[in-house]
């Protein structure tokens, strides 16, 4: 099965959430390459026990790779809302 690659809508916005993506993750306490940020998900898949491994992972059940996915972006979601609430607060 093909691997899908999702797009952003807005052109270059994808170097800035890989770099977001680093920063928070390093706030997190993780090792993160600013080459290879996606890299993380291998170290979190580590922490939580769940068989992550480069290449196919098709027989990795939902919820596991689900565990992962959650964790990062959780981790971003709540540093956007914190940033946000920063912004509102200084108008």
């Amino acid at each position: 099965m093909a691997r899908r690659r999702r797009r952003y809508i807005v052109p270059g916005a994808e170097q800035g959430m890989q770099a977001f993506k680093a920063e928070v993750m390093r706030r997190e306490g993780y090792n993160v390459n600013p080459e290879r940020p996606d890299d993380v998900k291998f170290e979190v898949a580590k922490e939580l026990g769940v068989p992550l491994k480069p290449g196919y992972n098709g027989d990795l059940p939902t919820e596991s790779a689900g565990h992962i996915g959650g964790k990062i972006g959780g981790s971003m979601v709540r540093e956007m809302i914190k940033l946000a609430q920063d912004r509102l607060s200084k108008q």
